[in-house]
């Protein structure tokens, strides 16, 4: 839904357009409308310049539980790519933090003329254990913890 108020006299980008003659095939496809007032509103929705134009088209009709689906979809599937890229961050971290722990314990070994143990060897696998954990079992998300009675 565009935020912006339906008598403003912006015009209407190719989107808005096309948002509006998604609705209007939602609304033909439940019902809401017969063929003649769909084609009648889809022309008008064709040929709109501004935002005011379009609004009237779809002001009257129903909620689309397909449109509403559809968002929730969309809303889903952003939410799962942030997840994921905030999760491939992570390992971004973690290689950061081997990089500098390994540079520590190369220093150190240098330093004594030996090649210690590779202590760095436990936290990171300690580390990446985690990282691991949250692709194998996911936060579950508030709308799942739901129970329906």
């Amino acid at each position: 839904m565009d935020p912006r108020p339906a008598t403003t006299p912006l015009r209407a980008s190719d989107s808005d357009r096309d948002a509006t003659i998604e609705r209007l095939g939602d609304a033909l496809a439940e019902g809401a409308l017969d063929t003649t007032e769909y084609n009648s509103r889809l022309e008008r929705a064709a040929t709109a310049t501004t935002l005011a134009q379009l609004h009237p088209l779809t002001a009257d009709l129903p909620p689309s539980p397909t449109a509403l689906a559809r968002q929730e979809a969309a809303r889903k599937a952003a939410q799962d790519h942030a997840d994921q890229r905030a999760w491939l961050n992570e390992w971004g971290y973690w290689a950061g933090g081997a990089a500098i722990m390994t540079a520590i314990w190369a220093v150190n070994c240098l330093r004594a003329g030996e090649w210690d143990y590779y202590w760095p060897l436990a936290p990171l696998g300690i580390w990446a254990a985690i990282l691991l954990s949250y692709a194998l079992w996911p936060e579950r998300k508030h709308s799942d913890r739901r129970t329906h009675h």
